[in-house]
């Protein structure tokens, strides 16, 4: 099979042909139609994320339909459309699988991580981790809610109630989240990059209420903010932003250093957290809810020898909503 295969940190994928994958007893394999290019690939390809299995395929929001079944699969069969997203497999028996954690197992496993992901014709993912794909959206379109849906719906539900969410970074997760917030009856104020007004002209499509850079004070105090960009820097930002009893949620797997600030914008009883990776039960509710808002993802095609490309693309700024790999 054809597969952009990732070697070394800083060097770009090579296309190459290789084995196509044998599904173990509690596997499928897939043949992929489809797979979203995520900001946890360019950390991996940048050496930002330091343990990956090498030669990796990269890619988890993987679209594809399945063309075989291991010996213990019972849930799908050839010619169902599953997705796979960036859990791959956890022990199921640790302190955090077994309290609805298994998000943090320290022996959990990633898609397009540790295991061969969606950057390829073929792949095979455990059963049990994979999801099957609300009807109505395409190949394209579903790929997305795989990482960045997931993701974002996570991030969202740790701001709880609140009713002024600020989102900064205004890319994949954000466009999904700000559907979401917006059908909830939640008031979304969008952060981007300073001069970046298309970003802020997406951001008010997807219902934001208000746009502007991440210096900017927003017209009014939030009671939650999101911060996806991976700068650290926007955590006092985010801070100074929200009122008393707020929270701050970093909601990607990395973030640069966060400067110091002054104890002042933490006190109130504001709340920093992050969100680590995702639950099979995050799948499941985000997937049941995503049809109902309508969710509907923008998204960038490339070819899946582009893939390069798509991560230049994705590093500069340039996607306007998410990019997806057309596989098949």
């Amino acid at each position: 099979m054809r597969a952009m295969v990732f070697n070394r940190a800083g060097r770009p994928l090579v296309e190459r042909d290789i084995p196509v994958p044998v599904p173990g007893p509690e596997q499928v394999l897939l043949r992929i139609r489809a797979c979203g290019v995520c900001r946890t690939d360019l950390h991996i390809v940048d050496g930002e994320l330091t343990e990956p299995r090498l030669p990796l395929v990269l890619g988890h929001q993987i679209i594809g339909i399945v063309a075989g079944v291991g010996a213990n699969v019972e849930q799908f069969r050839e010619g169902d459309r599953v997705g796979v997203p960036w859990l791959g497999q956890t022990c199921n028996k640790c302190k955090y699988c077994l309290s609805g954690r298994e998000n943090l197992c320290d022996q959990a496993r990633f898609t397009g991580y540790q295991i061969n992901g969606g950057f390829a014709q073929f792949a095979t993912a455990d059963h049990r981790f994979c999801f099957r794909v609300p009807d109505g959206y395409p190949d394209l379109q579903a790929a997305p809610l795989l990482c960045a849906g997931l993701i974002g719906y996570r991030s969202l539900v740790m701001t709880g109630d609140a009713e002024r969410l600020g989102v900064y970074g205004f890319g994949a997760a954000a466009h999904i989240v700000a559907q979401v917030a917006s059908w909830q009856g939640r008031k979304v104020y969008a952060f981007t990059r300073a001069g970046d007004v298309e970003a802020q002209a997406f951001a008010r499509d997807m219902g934001a209420v208000w746009a502007g850079t991440s210096s900017d004070t927003p017209p009014e105090e939030l009671d939650a903010a999101i911060i996806f960009a991976p700068a650290g820097a926007l955590v006092p930002a985010a801070l100074r932003a929200v009122a008393k009893g707020g929270t701050v949620v970093c909601g990607g797997i990395h973030m640069t250093d966060i400067p110091s600030f002054p104890y002042e914008i933490l006190w109130g009883e504001r709340v920093v957290r992050s969100v680590a990776n995702l639950t099979r039960k995050d799948g499941e509710e985000f997937l049941k809810l995503a049809p109902q808002v309508p969710v509907q993802t923008e998204v960038q095609a490339f070819q899946l020898t582009e893939a390069n490309e798509a991560l230049a693309a994705l590093r500069g700024g340039s996607i306007r909503g998410a990019a997806v790999l057309v596989v098949a």
